[in-house]
């Protein structure tokens, strides 16, 4: 957590997952990047040629705002804190931020969100829930103000599935960063139903083959995993959730959907997301 990336549009989701970076920042002797992108209004003269139409001086204009709100952050949540830097980029949202994390070299990206619920997330989604689905590094998503040092309780849902090691030495690094308890779970529902004897013996040897510390293992039925994680979540208080997304795209997205994506919409409390192939 060496080079931390916080797009922000100056909404209060947005100065919440800053100060949130800056106490990650503090505790890793890491670096802050700010990232304001303006989306450039487009006017389709043609369906075949597309036309930039858009006038300097208010593009200038929304360059200097987004610059002068920068020096009032770093000056109210971070003059004595963490190296802080700051750009104002234009473009499409969601492929700006993603090209900026390649240029920057970044590590993680903390973000801020309202979610989006209902016929506008099955159309659109928010922000956030595109750059979980396609960012190539760790996301943390924050809804509300959170402190670095009131992490203690994380949650990490586990299909035990083999091919997972990468995910979870993140995992185990998140924790060790935060000296956190980790409640390991398996949700077991309808759909997708095992013997609790078969799990919690799956489950031992996990936290065995990984070397787990200071950690819960546990078995819980629902009816769905959404529902599962967020009835557990609530159970365990916890601080943030950590959990795989699998960047599914286009059609597959809309039939399948994913779990990180809709716990990123819909819980409170902040979700860490690592893109598993």
């Amino acid at each position: 957590m060496k080079k931390i990336l916080v797009p922000c549009d100056f909404s209060d989701p947005a100065v919440q997952a800053f100060k949130f970076a800056v106490d990650i920042a503090n505790q890793s002797n890491g670096e802050i990047i700010l990232l304001n992108v303006i989306e450039l209004p487009v006017m389709h003269d043609t369906v075949l040629m597309p036309t930039l139409n858009f006038e300097q001086a208010f593009l200038s204009d929304m360059k200097v705002n987004a610059e002068n709100n920068f020096n009032k952050m770093k000056t109210k949540w971070a003059k004595d804190g963490p190296k802080v830097s700051s750009f104002v980029e234009y473009g499409p949202i969601t492929t700006t931020i993603n090209q900026f994390v390649e240029d920057k070299k970044v590590d993680l990206i903390v973000m801020g969100t309202k979610g989006a619920s209902g016929f506008k997330e099955f159309l659109v989604g928010s922000n956030t829930e595109k750059i979980v689905r396609w960012s190539d590094v760790p996301v943390i998503s924050v809804k509300k103000s959170t402190k670095g040092s009131s992490i203690k309780n994380i949650v990490f849902p586990n299909a035990l599935r083999a091919d997972e090691e990468t995910l979870t030495m993140k995992v185990k690094d998140l924790q060790a960063f935060f000296k956190a308890t980790l409640h390991v779970v398996y949700f077991n529902t309808p759909a997708n139903f095992r013997k609790d004897v078969d799990t919690k013996e799956k489950l031992q040897a996990f936290a065995k083959r990984y070397m787990l510390k200071n950690y819960t293992l546990n078995v819980y039925n629902d009816l769905s995993e959404e529902a599962g994680l967020a009835n557990f979540s609530r159970e365990v208080g916890a601080d943030i959730i950590a959990m795989a997304t699998h960047g599914r795209r286009g059609l597959n997205h809309l039939m399948s959907g994913s779990i990180a994506e809709d716990v990123v919409n819909h819980l409170d409390c902040s979700i860490w997301t690592y893109k598993t192939k």
